[in-house]
């Protein structure tokens, strides 16, 4: 296993913070960890997004606040979708599709202007535009977040060069410091491989969005880099820690990066009540064979006492699920 430096993050983040996620699949591992963790967390509203121009869409969009409407969505096999979300929005009845958009779209307008830490993470270098072989013409230019497995034809694939994507974070670092100036950034990349691809235009794809968040790392003040590439790439640096696709990082791999994410980015405080509340999060896991068992009754028991005794010791916790399931409510 090769050695890495990891630098602490200064200011980490603490459970005070309001933390507001973006990006790729591996993006949603960090924040499901923090979730279970009980984090005050907001992740991916419009889905998760890989390249720098969807990210960049949907935080103005965030920032602006202007509602979806009617002429934002698409009907493609049989259900209603919009080319900015991903495909968890679609909905064969278009009024629920664009009320599930707008709301997710009003909680990150409103979350994004509290945010403390907006953690970027980006995975690929490819941007997709709508040609003009897509059924509406007027939409001939369009970038697109998620192709919804429309016909190929319909689109332009491109990797975007350093310059754009620069331009890009360049524009989202002016426009959040008017929208909420006290926000830091923390950006990563993605360690999942885009194979369909190619091995060589993955690698140049990874490499320029590495120097271009490098380059806005280095150019501007409350903006950071946690090396969750490297730490898989280059430190494990093994198939053993993939999925059966090689493309994917497996739970060891992703585990390990969270250890070190944990160790390196978040406070000393907040890690030891992370500990504390792991007990109940592996607890709240637990699915027993015999749930009618007075054993399994004292073992509810006996955690429903842990999150109350927590809730009081740490106000700020919400434990309000864990403590109705652990009492019987969800069972």
């Amino acid at each position: 296993m090769a050695p890495i430096q990891l630098e602490k993050l200064s200011p980490p983040i603490t459970y005070g913070d309001k933390i507001l996620l973006v990006g790729s699949c591996f993006t949603e591992h960090i924040g499901n960890a923090l979730l279970e963790h009980k984090f005050n967390v907001l992740q991916n509203p419009h889905g998760i997004l890989f390249d720098p121009a969807s990210v960049y869409h949907s935080l103005m969009r965030y920032i602006d606040g202007a509602p979806y409407r009617d002429k934002d969505l698409f009907c493609l096999n049989e259900v209603w979708q919009s080319w900015h979300h991903h495909s968890r929005f679609a909905d064969v009845n278009k009024e629920a599709a664009l009320d599930r958009m707008n709301q997710a779209l009003e909680e990150a307008h409103v979350f994004l202007k509290q945010t403390d830490w907006l953690i970027i993470t980006l995975g690929s270098s490819f941007a997709y535009r709508l040609n003009s072989n897509n059924p509406d013409a007027a939409l001939a230019g369009l970038k697109v977040a998620n192709c919804h497995r429309a016909p190929g034809q319909w689109f332009d694939k491109k990797m975007l060069e350093i310059d754009e994507t620069v331009a890009l974070l360049d524009n989202l670092y002016h426009r959040l410091r008017i929208f909420n100036p006290k926000a830091k950034i923390l950006f990563t990349i993605s360690p999942v491989r885009h194979l369909r691809d190619g091995v060589v235009a993955n690698n140049r794809s990874k490499a320029r969005l590495l120097e271009a968040v490098h380059h806005i790392v280095n150019k501007f003040d409350h903006h950071y880099y946690f090396p969750a590439y490297e730490l898989v790439i280059d430190v494990l640096r093994d198939y053993r820690f993939y999925d059966a696709d090689l493309a994917h990082p497996n739970y060891a791999a992703t585990g390990f990066v969270l250890e070190k994410f944990t160790a390196s980015c978040i406070d000393e405080a907040s890690q030891a009540l992370m500990k504390e509340i792991q007990p109940l999060v592996i607890a709240r896991r637990h699915r027993p064979f015999h749930p009618q068992t007075q054993a399994h009754r004292q073992f509810l028991a006996a955690q429903y006492e842990k999150a109350e005794l927590l809730m009081a010791k740490y106000p700020f916790l919400d434990l309000k699920e864990e403590i109705a399931y652990f009492k019987g409510d969800e069972q």
